[in-house]
C-alpha cells in the first residue's frame, strides 16, 4: 500500500496503521498553536472551563501562544486581552511568546515546524509550516476541541500534487509563483485538499520562499500545503525540533486526487489587483498607476530575502516625497539579522519607516488608508477595507515591486533596478 504525506502523518497521530482520504479519525495534534485574539482564545479559555468543566488543558507541553496582534496595545481592552492570555499561560504551564514577532514565523524559529509533525491553529496561514514538512492546519473554532480533549475529530483530506518547473526569471519571487498558481489553477481548485508541492523550482527555492508559498495555501482553497523535507529542511530542524520524529515522505506511487505541472519559465512580476486575492495580473497591465503607500511585511513576505531585495532596489536612492513605505520584519530575530547586515540602515536612509514585528499593519489596525488611496503590499489580502477605508485599494506584489514603486510613486517594474543582479525565487 502507498500513501501521501498527509495520510502517513494522520495515521500516526490517530494511532492506527493506515488511513485514506475520506476516513473519519480522532487525531492527537503534536502542537496546538494560537495567538490571542478577541472571539478566539479568550472564548476558548472561558468555554473550556465553564462549558466543559476542563480546568487544565490536556498535555500542556503541546501548546504555545503568541501575542502578535494589537502590539503594542492602543486601548485598555486590548491590554486586558493580553493580560488574560499571560495569566492563562502561567496557570496552565503553556509558553506565551510576546513581542517576538508574528507567531507563524516565530513558531518555526522555536522548533514547532518539526518535519513529520501535525499542528493545528485557528488561523489558516499556519500552513506555512508545511515548508518544513509539518502538516499544519487551520481549523477555526474546532480548535476548541484540543483545549478540552487530547484528540480532535477530523476527516482525512485528499491531496493534490503540484509540480513547479522551469527557470525563474530575474525579478520574480515566491509571491509571484504562488499567485501564478492561483491564476493557472483557480482559487477553488484545491478546495478542502492538501497540496503537496514539488518540482525543480521548489527544490532550488530557499526555505523562506517555500514558507511564502505554503502560507498562502488557503487562496487555492486548500486546507494546507506540504513540501517533502530535503537537506535544507533537515538542517533547519537540527537541534531545534520540539519533538523527535522521523521526517515523512510520500510514496512514489501514492494516490493523488490530481497531479498538475506548472512551468514558470515565462512568468514575469505580477500584481494581484483588487478586490480579490484571485485577481492575478501581469504587473505591466498596471505599470504607472499612482500609489500612495507601500507595506513590506506580514507572515507571507517580511523575511530576510524580502528585506535584502528591497534594500538592493533602494540602496543609494530616496523614496518619492509623500510616499509612505512601511517595512515590518516578520520577527524580531529577522529584524536583528537585517540590522547586522546593514539592511535596516539602507532602508531607513531611503526614507522607509521601520516597525517592530506585528500583524497590525496587515489587517489595517495601524497605517490605515483613507478614501481614494492605493497601496502596494506584501500582505496577505487585498479585499476592500483590509488596510483602512473600503474605498482604498491594495495591490499585492513582491517585495522588489514594493520598493521600486516607493521610488517612483506608481506601480513599477523592479527589473531595471535589479539589472545587475540575478533573479530570486525567494
Amino acid at each position: 500500500m502507498s500513501y501521501t504525506m498527509t495520510e502517513k502523518i494522520l495515521a500516526r497521530v490517530a494511532g492506527v496503521p493506515a488511513v485514506r482520504a475520506g476516513d473519519e479519525i480522532l487525531a492527537r495534534p503534536d502542537f496546538v498553536i494560537a495567538y490571542d485574539f478577541p472571539g478566539y482564545t479568550d472564548v476558548f479559555f472561558k468555554e473550556a472551563k465553564e462549558e466543559f468543566g476542563v480546568g487544565k488543558v490536556p498535555s500542556p507541553e503541546r501548546f504555545v501562544l503568541f501575542i502578535d496582534h494589537m502590539v503594542p496595545a492602543a486601548a485598555p481592552k486590548e491590554e486586558e486581552l493580553h493580560k488574560v492570555t499571560r495569566a492563562w499561560g502561567k496557570e496552565q504551564g503553556v509558553p506565551v511568546h510576546e513581542r517576538e514577532g508574528i507567531g507563524h514565523q516565530v513558531s518555526a524559529e522555536l522548533g514547532y515546524a518539526t518535519p513529520g509533525a501535525f499542528a493545528v491553529h485557528f488561523d489558516g496561514h499556519v500552513s506555512q509550516l508545511g515548508a518544513f514538512g509539518t502538516l499544519a492546519i487551520g481549523a477555526r473554532k474546532s480548535v476548541l476541541e484540543t483545549f478540552v480533549s487530547e484528540r480532535m475529530a477530523l476527516v482525512v483530506p485528499g491531496t493534490v500534487k503540484i509540480e513547479v518547473t522551469g527557470t525563474v526569471q530575474p525579478g520574480v519571487m515566491a509571491r509571484d509563483i504562488f499567485h501564478h498558481l492561483v491564476r493557472v489553477m483557480g482559487p477553488s481548485s484545491c478546495r478542502f485538499k492538501v497540496v503537496e508541492l514539488c518540482g525543480t523550482v521548489i527544490d532550488a527555492m530557499s526555505i523562506e520562499g517555500r514558507q511564502t508559498i505554503c502560507g498562502q495555501a488557503m487562496f487555492l482553497g486548500a486546507t494546507t500545503m506540504l513540501i517533502a523535507p530535503d537537506a535544507k529542511t533537515l538542517e533547519h530542524a537540527k537541534g531545534r525540533s520540539k519533538i523527535a520524529l522521523d521526517p515523512v515522505y510520500p510514496d512514489a506511487d501514492a494516490h493523488y486526487d490530481r497531479v498538475v505541472t506548472v512551468d514558470v519559465s515565462d512568468l514575469v512580476p505580477i500584481v494581484v489587483a483588487p478586490p480579490s486575492p484571485a485577481n492575478t495580473r501581469d504587473l505591466t497591465e498596471y505599470a504607472g498607476l499612482e500609489v500612495h503607500m507601500g507595506y513590506l511585511g506580514s507572515c507571507a513576505s517580511g523575511r530576510l530575502e524580502d528585506l535584502r531585495i528591497a534594500a538592493q532596489v533602494l540602496k543609494g536612492r530616496k523614496i518619492k516625497p509623500g510616499f509612505q513605505l512601511h517595512v515590518v520584519p516578520t520577527s524580531q530575530a529577522i529584524m536583528s539579522q537585517a540590522a547586522s547586515e546593514g539592511l535596516i540602515s539602507t532602508l531607513v536612509d531611503a526614507g522607509a519607516f521601520i516597525s517592530s514585528s506585528s500583524c497590525d499593519y496587515c489587517y489595517g489596525r495601524i497605517a490605515t488608508m483613507t478614501d481614494g488611496q492605493r497601496a502596494v503590499s506584501t500582505g496577505t489580502l487585498n479585499t476592500p477595507g483590509r488596510m483602512g477605508s473600503a474605498d482604498s485599494e491594495i495591490f499585492i506584489c513582491n517585495a522588489a515591486v514594493v520598493a521600486a514603486s516607493a521610488l517612483e510613486g506608481c506601480i513599477t517594474d523592479p527589473r531595471p533596478y535589479l539589472a545587475n543582479t540575478e533573479g530570486s525565487a525567494a
